[in-house]
């Protein structure tokens, strides 16, 4: 990326990960994520799919270099992030495609986190086993 080059920066959330995304248009379908490629950085299919989404949704797949950072959360969330991110950064680059990325879930942000321990319990919400007698 040169720099002159306009590049489109957005954030990414969900769970406890968030993802700095930077979006080159014109690029050649390059994608990084803290470093490395993203189909080593996301060993599985699904969060490959799941980070691309975006681009898919758009059909732009070859035509932007991304560069993503990512910090907090595990794998799943990591990739949710990651997509969340590119979303924004692409409604910033085309405000037309704006639609078809709201029409697929990709803009909003999934609010849903881990429920915390509370004491006496065991779990969230699991209690431990009652006994009469």
């Amino acid at each position: 990326m040169s720099e002159t080059q306009t590049v489109f920066v957005a954030t990414g959330r969900r769970k406890t990960a968030t993802a700095r995304v930077r979006l080159a248009p014109g690029g050649s379908g390059k994608f990084t994520v803290n470093g490395k490629e993203l189909t080593e950085y996301c060993y599985d299919e699904t969060l490959v799919n799941a980070a691309t989404a975006p681009l898919k949704t758009v059909e732009a797949e070859a035509q932007f270099d991304v560069i993503a950072k990512v910090t907090g959360g595990g794998p799943n969330g990591q990739a949710g992030a990651i997509s969340h991110g590119l979303a924004r950064a692409l409604e910033k680059f085309d405000p037309e495609w704006r639609s078809s990325l709201k029409k697929a879930g990709l803009l909003k942000r999934d609010p849903r986190k881990r429920e915390r321990k509370k004491s006496g319990q065991p779990g969230a919400r699991k209690r431990f086993q009652f006994s009469k007698r």
